[in-house]
C-alpha cells in the first residue's frame, strides 16, 4: 500500500510559529491508488469546444508550459462536423493528448418539461430509447473519426456504451467518462459507476476530504474534479486544497473550469469569441494551480504526458445471452 506523500500545507510555517499550525496528515486517509503508469494525478482542460478552441488550448499550454493529458468538449458530437472532429482528433493525436466529446441528447435538452421544473427531473439523463439510440450513433461516429473518449450523463447509456466496447462494437481502447452533471455524491454510487463501465468519474467539486476518502475506500476508478467548478456547478474554487485533494483522491484528473464565465453549451460562430477567450483562462488556471503545488513541495506524481487508459477496473458481468427476456430468469 503507498504511503501519504507530504507536502507543505497553505501558510506553513509562518502559522506554526504562531502557534496556529494544524494537526499532521493522517497517512490513514491518503489514497493507496495510482494510475496504471503510477502517476497520481493527470491533467484536463474542459470545455474545448471545437478545433479553433482546441488550437487555442495547445498554443496556451505550450507557451505557459502546462501538461495536458485530456481535452474535453461540452456541446456534444452532434455540434462538430466530420471534419472538425478529424481535426481535433488528428492534433490531439499528434500531441499526445485524449481527446473526449460529449455523447447525445441529454434530458435538459429534450422536450421534456420537468427538466424545467424546480426537480429538474429527470437532469441531463437521455429520455427514452430514442435518446440512448442518439447517444449510441455519436459514440459510434465519434469513434469512427478517431476518437478515444466519450463523455456520459445517463447510467443506461454508460452500461449501453460498454457493453458495445466489451463485445468490439467500438474500440477496445475506447474510455468513458462520467458527466459531472449527474456525478455520484457517495461512494457506493461512484462503485455502481465504476461496474457500469466508467473509466473516470466527474463528482461535484463541493464534496468533502472526507468524502474523497471514503470513495478511494470502495473504488480505484479514476476521479475528475474541478478545481474550480463553472457557476451552473457551483462555482467553487479549491485550488488551495489540491495537494489535499492528490494525497486523498488519486489517481485524479484536476480540471480546470471557470467562475463567472458565460455558459458555453451548445456552442457556436455565436459565443466565438467568449470559447477562445475562456479555453484559454482555463490554461491559465491550469499554470496557477501547478505554481502552487510547486510552492507547497506537492508537484511530484504526474502521470507521464501521453497517459490515457485507467488501468483494471471492476465491471458488472453482462448476461451471456441478451436475447433472453425476463420471462427466462
Amino acid at each position: 500500500m503507498s504511503v501519504s506523500v507530504p507536502h507543505r500545507p497553505p501558510g506553513e510555517p509562518l502559522m506554526t510559529a504562531l502557534g496556529l499550525g494544524g494537526p499532521d496528515p493522517d497517512a490513514a486517509d491518503a489514497s493507496p491508488h495510482r494510475f496504471p503508469d503510477g502517476g497520481r494525478w493527470r491533467v484536463e482542460i474542459p470545455s474545448v469546444e471545437g478545433p479553433e478552441a482546441l488550437a487555442a488550448v495547445l498554443d496556451e499550454s505550450a507557451r505557459l508550459d502546462v501538461p495536458v493529458h485530456r481535452v474535453s468538449q461540452g456541446s456534444g458530437v452532434w455540434m462538430l462536423t466530420d471534419a472538425e472532429i478529424a481535426e481535433m482528433a488528428a492534433a490531439t493525436a499528434e500531441r499526445g493528448v485524449e481527446l473526449c466529446l460529449f455523447t447525445g441528447p441529454r434530458g435538459t435538452w429534450d422536450i421534456g418539461g420537468s427538466t424545467r421544473t424546480d426537480s429538474r427531473g429527470g437532469g441531463t439523463r437521455a429520455r427514452g430509447q430514442a435518446a440512448v439510440a442518439g447517444c449510441v450513433e455519436d459514440a459510434v461516429r465519434a469513434t469512427a473519426l478517431g476518437v478515444g473518449c466519450l463523455l456520459v450523463a445517463d447510467e443506461g447509456v454508460l452500461w449501453t456504451l460498454h457493453r458495445a466496447r466489451a463485445r468490439g462494437l467500438l474500440p477496445a481502447g475506447t474510455t468513458l467518462k462520467v458527466s459531472a452533471l449527474v456525478g455520484p455524491v457517495n461512494p457506493a454510487a461512484y462503485a455502481v459507476h465504476e461496474r457500469l463501465g466508467a473509466d473516470s468519474v466527474n463528482v461535484p467539486s463541493d464534496l468533502t476530504l472526507e468524502h474523497f476518502t471514503e470513495i478511494r475506500r470502495v473504488s480505484r476508478a479514476p476521479l475528475d474534479l474541478y478545481v474550480e467548478a463553472p457557476d451552473d456547478l457551483g462555482g467553487y474554487v479549491r485550488m488551495y486544497e489540491v495537494a489535499e485533494l492528490i494525497r486523498r483522491a488519486a489517481p485524479l484528473y484536476l480540471k480546470f473550469g471557470l467562475a463567472k464565465a458565460p455558459p458555453l453549451y451548445p456552442s457556436g460562430l455565436h459565443l466565438r469569441e467568449t470559447v477562445l477567450a475562456t479555453a484559454r483562462e482555463r490554461v491559465r488556471r491550469g499554470r496557477l494551480v501547478l505554481d502552487l503545488l510547486a510552492r507547497h513541495g506537492a508537484d511530484g506524481g504526474m502521470s507521464p504526458l501521453g497517459s490515457r487508459l485507467p488501468g483494471e477496473l471492476r465491471r458488472f458481468e453482462e448476461d451471456p445471452d441478451p436475447a433472453r427476456g425476463p420471462e427466462h430468469s
